[in-house]
């Protein structure tokens, strides 16, 4: 990890690239929260850091049937938490969530526009990663990296835009009723799946959206298919911390990280529990797997 932050310029990311707290310490990183809404805050509360979040207690209310929804990150909140900086006078980077996931990419360009007319001698540059979780997070952790090596704002930026095209998000859920309540699946689609013990295996595409890449039936075979897919298109495992991301399946974790070691253990590997705001969408059990790999992984999905 990196010592003191370069803040010549200040990174911004929100909640979604599910960073543990120590993290966002150590790099000096600014995150702007998603907000959910569980069944006891129907008002809305902002997406907590990982220190306070008590995932267990809060996927199990999910298994008993609590049902909660989200909120996107609007342009005005966007503006209120980079003006301060900007008025100090640091430039900013803001690394978010995919566009193809969320409409929030698109709020926060609509708020550096904004701000870079109200502050015209500083640079606002924005990164839509196409990607979420710990497929956001590393990413920023890159940006931070090289930010702290000294360098520029423009050429982390542009690094950024690249490096992203190799970032491989490949994850499974538990819950196809949770696909069901987020519109990505049908309700006979999940009735029948759920009989079947279906376990569909999901990718992000070069456009940053989420989409089936293939199906296999028992969870076993779904954390297989995960490790197989790494197998398939990690690139220099041994120079890289990979990213986990679960929804409260610590074995599930255990068994694909023995599995990833088997034939190309990477340098690190960084396990997070899901944030409330992205697990709330893919549901108790789901797991997840990031890493850099062949661009090839974009091209995975189906629609």
């Amino acid at each position: 990890m990196s010592g003191e932050p370069n803040m010549d310029y200040v990174i911004f990311t929100d909640t979604s690239a599910n960073l543990p707290d120590k993290v966002v310490r150590e790099y000096g990183l600014r995150q702007i929260p998603f907000f959910y809404c569980p069944p006891e805050h129907p008002e809305g509360i902002p997406c907590p850091g990982s220190e306070e979040f008590d995932g267990s207690a809060y996927y199990n209310a999910i298994r008993r049937g609590a049902v909660v929804t989200t909120s996107q990150i609007n342009v005005h909140q966007y503006v209120n938490a980079m003006d301060p900086v900007l008025e100090a006078g640091h430039d900013i980077l803001f690394v978010g969530m995919s566009s193809g996931i969320s409409g929030a990419y698109h709020s926060a360009t609509q708020a550096a526009h904004i701000l870079s007319e109200q502050y015209p001698e500083r640079r606002i540059r924005t990164v839509d990663t196409l990607s979420a979780s710990l497929g956001e997070g590393l990413l920023v952790i890159e940006a931070a990296k090289m930010r702290d090596a000294g360098v520029g704002l423009d050429e982390v930026a542009d690094r950024l835009n690249s490096l992203r095209m190799r970032m491989g998000q490949i994850f499974t859920v538990d819950d196809l009723f949770c696909l069901k309540r987020g519109g990505r699946l049908s309700g006979a689609a999940a009735l029948l799946g759920t009989a079947l013990g279906i376990k569909p295996i999901l990718c992000s595409n070069a456009q940053g959206q989420i989409l089936s890449c293939a199906k296999v039936r028992g969870r076993r075979s779904s954390i297989q298919a995960l490790a197989d897919r790494y197998d398939q298109l990690v690139e220099e495992p041994e120079q890289q911390c990979i990213g986990i991301a679960h929804c409260d399946c610590y074995p599930d974790v255990q068994t694909l990280i023995t599995l990833l070691n088997r034939n190309h253990p990477p340098r690190e590997i960084m396990t997070v529990m899901y944030e409330p705001v992205t697990g709330a969408h893919v549901g108790p059990g789901a797991l997840a797997l990031f890493f850099f790999g062949n661009p090839a992984s974009r091209e995975l999905a189906k629609s």
